[in-house]
């Protein structure tokens, strides 16, 4: 039951172990192939990881499952770490315990904080007698013989004193993780993945295939074959939020993906909202030049839409007719009427939050989250994010 539970939860970490994979893993299990923790972590990790950015959750998820280790997705030096679960947790202990005097949060730097929990990490990965959980978890591991170990957690047969710990610490794939956090060049190449390509101009570029097979046809007599150029047709309309405090953290992302989709997509247009849809957007990032969303409505029906925000709100900001927070704002219909018509309307459309999908739950707003989640498929802003988001775009 215990490694049903694991296979599940690398589920949740986003690591696709299938059915089959499961079994290959049983039958390696009855054969002897796993016969201690480190065996296990390595024929686990055969088992069911077959990309390279599954390596990281895989391993994230070996951590916490086995060793009561909770890491949270971010590289060592990422910023993002001060926006995880994980320190948070370890923050408020640390407070609780008296390591960490309150006060002297905010008068240390952010690197300090940042070394103090690295290092509360690194000294767990070292000692880790009976499965002690330090970092936002509970209890003591719930695998092995004897529930407690000397430099390790025995799995089966005698101890060996050898342990994943080492392994797992070194996070060589965390880059590489559907979870990491989006970058210039990354970025790029996920966007080039959103194409709407159709024959254009004269027919003027050779097509090898054809030719070969027009060729074999006539005996090996040559005959050349020509097709047009490929054009990409695509139009984009990207709406950002461009409102309130919660979007703040994560103006540097938002340019970002701005910059990207204006450089990538000749036909792209881009307009604003605060928090939500209604009757108007704004051509302009103060908010001041209107256009009506009906116009918005009229565009293309294989326009590809993005909408840029946090989706967290007042309940009635979504719900209520006038319930815009805008002082000037006098919509009579919700906002939530407006988002399922852009839906209807615009097939090829996605949200992007720049929350971490992982925070949702924990995040101000949930309700609202959760509302227009109903109405657009949802994705954040990490590289596996994007990717499923373009895939949503194109249709798949």
């Amino acid at each position: 039951m215990f490694l049903n539970d694991f296979i599940l939860r690398l589920r949740d970490y986003g690591v696709p172990a299938s059915l089959t994979d499961a079994i290959d893993f049983y039958q390696g299990l009855e054969k002897g192939l796993a016969p201690d923790l480190e065996s296990l972590f390595v024929f686990a990790r055969l088992s069911f990881v077959r990309r390279v950015e599954h390596m990281d959750a895989y391993e994230r998820a070996f951590a916490f499952h086995f060793l009561g280790i909770d890491l949270p997705r971010v590289a060592e030096g990422d910023p993002e770490l001060f926006n995880t679960k994980q320190f948070r947790e370890w923050l408020r202990q640390t407070i609780a315990k008296g390591d960490l005097p309150r006060q002297a949060i905010w008068t240390m730097r952010p690197e300090e904080l940042m070394k103090r929990f690295w290092d509360t990490v690194r000294e767990q990965m070292k000692a880790h007698h009976g499965g002690s959980r330090w970092i936002g978890t509970r209890g003591n591991s719930p695998f092995g013989h004897s529930g407690s170990a000397r430099g390790g957690v025995r799995v089966f047969g005698k101890s060996g004193n050898r342990s994943a710990l080492k392994v797992v610490g070194e996070r060589k794939y965390v880059d590489y993780s559907d979870a990491a956090s989006l970058r210039g060049e990354n970025l790029r190449q996920a966007l080039a993945m959103l194409k709407n390509l159709i024959p254009a101009g004269p027919r003027d570029q050779l097509d090898i295939d054809e030719t070969i097979y027009e060729s074999a046809k006539n005996g090996g007599e040559i005959d050349l074959v020509f097709k047009r150029s490929l054009l990409d047709r695509i139009e984009v309309v990207l709406l950002i939020d461009n409102g309130g405090y919660s979007m703040l953290p994560h103006v540097e992302l938002t340019r970002l993906l701005f910059s990207k989709i204006k450089n990538r997509f000749r036909r792209a247009s881009t307009y604003f909202f605060h928090n939500t849809v209604y009757g108007s957007v704004f051509r302009d990032p103060m908010r001041r030049q209107r256009l009506p969303t009906a116009e918005l409505l009229r565009r293309n029906p294989d326009t590809r839409l993005l909408i840029l925000g946090d989706a967290a709100m007042a309940p009635e900001e979504l719900h209520l007719s006038r319930g815009a927070i805008s002082w000037d704002a006098e919509d009579d219909e919700p906002s939530l009427t407006w988002l399922e018509r852009l839906r209807e309307r615009f097939a090829h459309s996605v949200w992007l939050n720049p929350v971490a999908k992982e925070e949702w739950r924990e995040t101000y707003g949930y309700p609202t989250i959760e509302a227009v989640g109903r109405i657009f498929p949802m994705e954040d802003l990490t590289l596996g994010g994007i990717r499923r988001a373009v895939d949503l775009l194109n249709g798949l």
